[in-house]
């Protein structure tokens, strides 16, 4: 069986893959599966090439397909940030809550009609001998004033979602998966992906 590489320690983005990969005979593995440590800096200016640096430099170490995403959220109000600083918004020691906390503060004086967002996903593929390929995915919101739902992670519980007249907290993971930024990235890739494994 063929294997392919995510750029990943994260369980849950690894089933998200698997659900894709699976069916074309791919196995897929997550940084937890291959030994080494594999911390590649991050210093692109967008998704795109934050993706495309993790997923070049580890294809070429570990000489094999590596897949890797670079997401975040773009509030309008606030000239798309946290954008690619999203995780370490409010500090170097990644706290959903201290980001959250942030965030409201920042738009505490903004109008429903103007706290329009967006959920944004890039996912590069790349392998030792192709040119890489991404693909972008994203999920329309609402930053909503306050926190609601305990499922997901990160800004789900003020990211208010207008299809699902919810929050992404209050979604289940199969909901949010058909819905998400991730889940639309995952959907073009799909598209994209038996011509760039064929050639491969």
């Amino acid at each position: 069986m063929k294997k392919i590489i995510i750029a990943t320690k994260n369980k849950g983005k690894a089933k998200d893959f698997e659900a894709l990969f699976g069916p074309l005979g791919y196995e897929v593995l997550t940084l937890h599966d291959v030994a080494e440590d594999m911390d590649v800096e991050e210093t692109g200016t967008t998704f795109e090439e934050n993706a495309l640096l993790k997923a070049t430099a580890l294809a070429k170490r570990l000489q094999t397909i590596v897949i890797a995403d670079d997401s975040g959220l773009e509030i309008d109000a606030l000239d798309g940030r946290p954008g690619i600083y999203s995780a370490r918004y409010a500090g170097e020691e990644k706290s959903d809550e201290a980001n959250i906390v942030k965030v409201l503060k920042e738009l505490e004086n903004v109008e429903d009609s103007n706290r329009t967002a967006r959920f944004v996903c890039a996912i590069a593929v790349a392998s030792p001998s192709m040119e890489p390929i991404t693909v972008r995915g994203t999920c329309e919101g609402i930053i909503a004033k306050e926190k609601k739902g305990s499922n997901g992670f990160g800004y789900d519980p003020v990211f208010y979602v207008p299809s699902e007249n919810r929050m992404m907290a209050e979604l289940s993971a199969e909901e949010k998966g058909a819905i998400s930024h991730r889940g639309n990235a995952i959907k073009k890739l799909s598209v994209k992906l038996p011509e760039f494994l064929k050639s491969e």
